[in-house]
């Protein structure tokens, strides 16, 4: 990571430094799974294709709005965010979604199981974050958990 911008913040430089590492990795793995929730949105097809269109465009919308507070977080830390499609490549740990996905729950399953995988890292970095003394971005990250668990208990709902 570069070297952070001059700040008032109380934080030490090496817990911001830490932090901000820690918000950078959430922000490629949301970015890459809005992303993908907007592949399983565009492509979904089945007999359930009208309410799974609403529900992918709905998580996709949802992590969206989790970006912006993530990214001025970082930034208001006195780090960069990195938010390039390039960066985002680079950093998530993600599996890439299935392109060849043709029945509905194979889209629902491949949601599924990348939500999880993200709000688990996220919870660590919760506890990362509280640990490093950054109790404010803990609480930004335990929000995004909540959301994030919301979303995938939407997504095992039809996997019953």
């Amino acid at each position: 990571m570069s070297a952070l911008f001059p700040t008032r913040n109380s934080l030490s430089a090496k817990c911001r430094q830490s932090v901000c590492a820690l918000l950078n990795q959430t922000l490629a793995e949301l970015t890459d799974l809005q992303a993908q929730a907007r592949q399983a949105h565009w492509n979904v097809r089945g007999r359930q294709f009208y309410p799974l269109h609403l529900l992918f465009d709905q998580l996709n919308g949802e992590l969206g709005a989790q970006l912006d507070p993530l990214a001025e977080r970082i930034t208001a830390l006195g780090a960069s965010a990195n938010g390039t499609i390039q960066q985002v490549v680079a950093a998530s740990k993600l599996p890439a979604f299935p392109t060849d996905a043709r029945g509905e729950l194979d889209y629902v399953t491949a949601l599924a199981e990348r939500f999880g995988l993200v709000a688990t890292g996220v919870r660590q970095r919760v506890d990362e974050c509280a640990t490093l003394g950054d109790t404010g971005s803990a609480d930004l990250l335990t929000g995004i958990s909540q959301v994030l668990d919301k979303g995938l208990w939407f997504l095992e709902a039809h996997t019953v």
